[in-house]
């Protein structure tokens, strides 16, 4: 996965990634509301063609970089957990 830092600040930071689109940071973003400590969420993407996501996160002053790790392990614990039981159903 092609990840670049364009801002990294104490309760800020924004990610763009080079080979995502918008399913991805949907669902990443949604997970990163559900931590209290991020205050807001959301990903952009300047041109629908030729334009890469840009994740943005900010906290209450908790590590933002934090926040974005706790989020994609509890997205990858999901993703178990559905691949799991869609075996399990399937057989």
């Amino acid at each position: 996965m092609e990840i670049k830092v364009i801002e990294d600040k104490k309760n800020r930071i924004i990610i763009e990634f080079g080979d995502r689109d918008h399913t991805f940071c949907n669902v990443l973003k949604n997970e990163l509301v559900n931590d209290s400590h991020v205050k807001i969420a959301g990903y952009n993407v300047k041109h629908p063609l030729v334009g890469k996501p840009q994740i943005i996160v900010e906290t209450d002053g908790a590590d933002p970089r934090r926040a974005l790790t706790d989020a994609a392990e509890r997205l990858k614990k999901l993703v178990e957990r559905f691949e799991k039981e869609f075996v399990k159903e399937v057989k």
